[in-house]
């Protein structure tokens, strides 16, 4: 990989993994066997997309640092932090002599203005690593890059791109104004100003923000000791619902896929328009409450699973806001799925794209630049 001249060479994936050892050495087998790789040593880094560490962000070596990170905030992550941890722990085992990099899914976010960072809780809340994190971050920088360079805005996909290198640099001229909309079976709106993210609908944990696929998303504190008590349940029991029985699934009562609650809904089931009307009410209500925080938008951007492929959604969230400026191209929105194409009209005053998300090309060249840079 080089600056500006990148190529996927092969891309794969396992699922359900019992025995983190045999799955690495197969995969290095494969690499070898079709030629991308001479020997595990021509290896020279391997990327972690790590999700929420205590007291460490940004994009930094895998180190045992990192793995302590992932460990101290693993009750906040339970479902991600284990896993990246055993993963980072197994690789620079088997291959030590390979560096491995860890991107946080939080690093895009640490340049957010203070505000948006804190929550008005007593100060050693916040010390303790209670704050506005934001996630999908790798989602939301591609979005950043791509969103800017489509835009003919070099200058702030110059700036997206060195983020993690160099930290946000001064644009001159008219700030670019972008929210992005990463919407799947984990759901969020990111607010961006040349760049640079300010502000993130998730905010502690990946619990928060939107209707996730099964999970609450924003909820008030004094409902959890309240339905402990109300329903006779431990706190924990209460925890596991709001994360496993909560979201799309706990609304609709049959599904946490969109998909399934779209054929439901054509079927007449009004549960299933309810959980999926509740979602769209809540990425407007992020979408308006960034725009305003912006001061206006230049371009609203729809990836991730649900975002690149549900014509339905997209045109229900913009839907009326035709006098904010944001006018979607009906016939095209109807025809696209999962490919990057502009879904606004000729009249519209914001851009309306539909980008694919590109996790794994931001993980890939952000390692690149931390092996750079350290040289």
């Amino acid at each position: 990989m080089e600056d500006g001249n990148d190529e996927l060479l092969t891309q794969g994936g396992f699922e359900r993994v019992t025995d983190y050892d045999l799955v690495i050495d197969q995969c290095l087998k494969e690499l070898m066997d079709v030629g991308h790789l001479d020997s595990v040593e021509s290896l020279d880094a391997i990327g972690f997309k790590t999700v929420l560490g205590k007291d460490l962000t940004g994009c930094v070596e895998a180190d045992e640092k990192v793995i302590e990170a992932l460990e101290g905030f693993e009750a906040v992550a339970p479902a991600h932090n284990p896993v990246y941890a055993n993963g980072i722990r197994k690789f620079r085992e088997k291959i030590p002599s390979v560096t491995s990099v860890a991107l946080f899914e939080t690093a895009f976010y640490q340049w957010k203005p203070e505000v948006a960072q804190r929550y008005a809780i007593p100060k050693k809340w916040h010390d303790a690593g209670v704050q506005r994190w934001g996630f999908h971050g790798a989602s939301h920088k591609f979005i950043a890059e791509r969103s800017a360079e489509l835009l003919g805005r070099d200058d702030v996909a110059e700036n997206a791109r060195q983020l993690y290198v160099k930290g946000p640099s001064k644009i001159e001229g008219k700030p670019l104004r972008v929210i992005s909309c990463h919407l799947g079976g984990s759901s969020s709106v990111t607010a961006i100003r040349n760049g640079v993210a300010i502000g993130c609908s998730m905010g502690f944990s990946p619990q928060s923000g939107l209707p996730q696929n099964n999970r609450v998303g924003d909820l008030d504190s004094m409902a959890i000791p309240y339905i402990a008590k109300t329903l006779d349940i431990s706190l924990v029991e209460a925890e596991r619902q709001l994360t496993k029985e909560s979201g799309l699934l706990g609304v609709s009562g049959i599904s946490n896929d969109v998909r399934d609650l779209e054929e439901a809904m054509e079927e007449g089931n009004t549960d299933a328009k309810f959980a999926f009307d509740l979602l769209v009410h809540d990425i407007r209500h992020w979408i308006g409450a960034y725009a305003f925080e912006l001061g206006g938008v230049d371009a609203l951007v729809f990836t991730a699973g649900i975002g690149e492929n549900g014509q339905m959604l997209r045109a229900q969230v913009c839907e009326g806001l035709e006098e904010f400026g944001l006018v979607l191209d009906k016939g095209v929105n109807d025809k696209t799925r999962g490919k990057e194409v502009k879904i606004s009209a000729e009249d519209s005053k914001v851009a309306i794209y539909v980008i694919p998300a590109n996790e794994e090309l931001v993980i890939a060249k952000e390692v690149y630049r931390f092996m750079k840079n350290r040289g």
